[in-house]
Formats: structure tokens, C-alpha cells, sequence
């Protein structure tokens, strides 16, 4: 649920970490306002995308939009300006109502502890209250989320019937639908209404890579475990993946130059450059299955037994007994919040080994101006753009809104 596109604040520069923090923390606190704040577990990175688009269409405020939230244990607790409206509520609703569907289909499956009967009618409890949460909230803004429950209950059809030969696109179909429908509502949300088809065609292709990622990066987990994976079912091999989901990831590119904006930026950075870099994790951590298992880390030493024990213990701890599931939730949303997971080093929540994050020594984050490669969608830009804090923006004259 936490999202395909996880930016680096290093790539997204000061401004836009700011404009994304604003719409994360927007849709955490619309969730907790009108439901509860046990619905803000549903809080995810996709799901803000609505809040961002709607924002990056509107007219120019003055700050309206934005409201100063209190201090929270995840900004270290820190005040912070946040986004707020239509936009926010949009997102809230359709992650309650995504969420939903996700909990059921992981009760149908047995997944851990939802094997247990018990459990199961909690969390059938649960969706069943996100559902009806969602569409109130959807009302609201004017969304009718029953389009997204429609592809859910089509999503389990289509994968009945998909077999060997089956197009990919076929079982993507539910998922495109429902991503389309919540970005074109955008438009409207905006007063926008020209934007609608371009955004639905951006939301559709968004949907295709969403599902297409999903199950790449799920291969291997899901033929260890037999669970059902469209990839496996349809034997689409994988050079056939990556080019279907680098179609739609140009495509959406061309969507967003067909739609109006007052400040693209941020929308820009996420959908034309962050979706493409999960493109390219999702491939290449999914495609290395087929070279073999990953090297393994290097064992640590052995603890020396005679080596001084301080007041807090030794100075060199042993191995730590693994996190429960709730624990390590927690500690995840802390390091996810403090960017520790993208940028710096740390202990895996759940199993407690050491960690370092994609973007930690990468060689891309320093103060070079080749840093973020700008606008490969358009090629008339140069290497930089207004989200790399490396320069001020480039002026090439081209449209595509970096």
C-alpha cells in the first residue's frame, strides 16, 4: 500500500520535498479528521498523487490550500505546513476504498495470521467499514467510488479465467479503469474540465505500470509461496514486461504535455522522472532472478565472549531477536518518514540486520549538475531541473514543465 513511486529527497530538491511532505501530511490528517485515527494506516504514496494533481490544476490561492498541522512524532515532532481540500479528501477516499479491497484479498488468500477464522472477520469488518467510509468521503467531493469497487469485483473474475496466452493488458484492464476514473475527477476538482481526457489517459497507463510493477516485483515471493502472479499465469516473459510498462510510462509523459497546469513541477518530478525510476528498480531487482540468487552478505565476526561488558551492555551487541509484525510497522513509518530508508543507514525493522538505502553512496546526490539527467521526455533540456538543488532550473524553452 505504501506506493510504486518512493522520491528521494535528494532528487526532489528542497521545494518540491516540501510540496510532497505537505500532500502526504494533508492526506494522513484528512484520513484522521473525518474517520478516525485508526484510518490513517491507510495513508500511502500512490494515493497522494490525487492530492498533488489537483493542487498542481487550481488557480493560485495564496496559501489556501495549505494549513499549519500541529507537531507529529513522524516530522520529529515538528509543525509543518500541510495541504488540505478537495484534493486531500479525493485521496483519502480512494485509499480508503484501495485499502479496502487490499485487506479482503489478502483474507482470501490466508495471508499469515488472516488464515485464523477470527481474524479474518476483523479485518472483513474493517474493509467493510473503509468501504463505506470512502464512498461517504467520495460523495463529498463529488467521486463515485463505486467504479473502484466495480474493478475490484472484476479484478477477481479476470484473473479466473487469465491462463497461458492471455494478454497482460487484459488482467490490467480493472486496475487501469479505476486509477483513470480518480485522476480524471481531478480535473473537475480543479475546475479544469478540459483536463479530464489527458488525465484519464495518464491515470490509465498509471494503473497498467502500477499493476505491471506490482507483479514483477512479487515473482519470485509468489512462486515460493504459490500464490497467483499475472505474469506467471499469462507467461508474459520479462522483456515483454519492460517494454509494455516503457510504452506506458512514455505515454504518460505525453498525457501530462496534453493537460494544463499552473505549477507542474512536482507533478512533473513524479510522473515524468520518480515513475521512471521505479521502472527501472522494479526490472532490475525483479529481472536478477534470473541470474542467480543475490550474493549473500558477509556474516558478522563472532562476538569476542570475553570482551568487556559496559553498564549498557557489551559494546558490541550480539545478534537482537527480530521484531514482531505491529513493531515493526512502527519503526518502518519512522524510518520511511525520516527519508533514513531512501538515504542513510539502518536496521531492517522487522529482522534487525543493517541496512543501507538505495540512495546512500549512490553517486548521484552530491553537488554536481548532472545530478538528476532532466526531461529525457522532451531531450531540449540540459541536466537540470528546478527539482535538483545542485541549480535554479533550466530555461530551454520547452513545455514539459520542468
Amino acid at each position: 500500500m505504501f506506493g510504486i513511486i518512493r522520491p528521494c529527497r535528494h532528487r526532489l530538491g528542497e521545494r518540491l520535498t516540501a510540496q510532497w511532505t505537505a500532500h502526504l501530511c494533508g492526506l494522513c490528517l484528512a484520513l484522521r479528521a473525518d474517520h478516525g485515527q485508526f484510518a490513517r494506516i491507510v495513508t500511502n504514496y500512490d494515493g497522494l498523487l490525487l492530492s498533488v494533481l489537483t493542487e498542481a490544476q487550481a488557480e493560485r490561492d495564496g496559501g489556501q490550500r495549505r494549513r499549519t498541522a500541529g507537531p507529529c512524532p513522524l516530522r520529529g515532532m515538528r509543525t509543518a505546513s500541510v495541504a488540505r481540500g478537495e484534493g486531500a479528501r479525493l485521496a483519502a477516499a480512494v485509499s480508503l476504498v484501495l485499502a479496502s479491497a487490499k485487506v479482503r484479498d489478502h483474507v482470501a488468500d490466508g495471508d499469515g495470521l488472516l488464515a485464523r477464522r477470527p481474524v479474518a472477520a476483523a479485518a472483513r469488518r474493517v474493509a467493510a467499514g473503509w468501504d463505506a467510509a470512502g464512498a461517504r468521503t467520495g460523495s463529498a467531493v463529488g467521486f463515485d467510488t463505486a467504479v473502484l469497487v466495480d474493478a475490484v469485483d472484476r479484478q477477481l473474475g479476470v484473473e479466473s479465467l487469465a491462463g497461458p496466452g492471455t494478454p497482460i493488458l487484459t488482467v490490467t484492464e480493472p486496475t487501469e479503469t479505476a486509477t483513470a476514473a480518480a485522476f480524471a475527477h481531478t480535473a473537475l476538482l480543479a475546475g479544469r474540465p478540459e483536463n479530464a481526457a489527458p488525465l484519464a489517459e495518464a491515470g490509465r497507463l498509471f494503473g497498467r505500470l502500477a499493476h505491471l510493477l506490482d507483479a514483477v516485483e512479487d515473482r519470485e515471493a509468489d512462486a515460493a509461496s504459490g500464490a497467483w502472479n499475472p505474469l506467471t499465469a499469462t507467461g508474459t516473459p520479462p522483456a515483454e514486461a519492460r517494454r509494455i510498462a516503457g510504452d506506458a510510462l512514455h505515454g504518460i509523459r505525453l498525457a501530462l504535455r496534453d493537460a494544463e497546469f499552473t505549477d507542474a513541477g512536482l507533478v512533473h518530478r513524479l510522473l515524468a522522472h520518480e515513475l521512471g525510476a521505479s521502472v527501472d528498480r522494479a526490472f532490475r531487482t525483479g529481472a536478477g532472478h534470473a541470474h542467480g540468487p543475490a550474493p549473500k552478505e558477509p556474516e558478522a565476526p563472532p562476538r569476542d565472549p570475553d570482551r568487556p561488558v559496559g553498564p549498557w551492555g557489551p559494546p558490541e551487541r550480539g545478534p537482537r531477536p527480530p521484531r514482531g509484525l505491529l513493531a515493526g510497522c512502527a519503526v518502518w513509518a519512522g524510518l520511511a518518514c525520516t527519508c533514513q530508508l531512501c538515504c542513510g543507514e539502518y536496521e531492517s525493522p522487522w529482522s534487525r540486520e543493517p541496512r543501507k538505502g538505495p540512495c546512500e553512496g549512490c553517486g548521484n546526490c552530491g553537488d554536481c549538475a548532472d545530478c538528476c539527467q532532466c526531461c529525457e521526455c522532451c531531450g531540449n533540456c540540459g541536466d537540470c531541473c528546478d527539482g535538483c538543488d545542485c541549480c535554479d532550473g533550466c530555461d530551454c524553452g520547452c513545455d514539459c514543465g520542468c
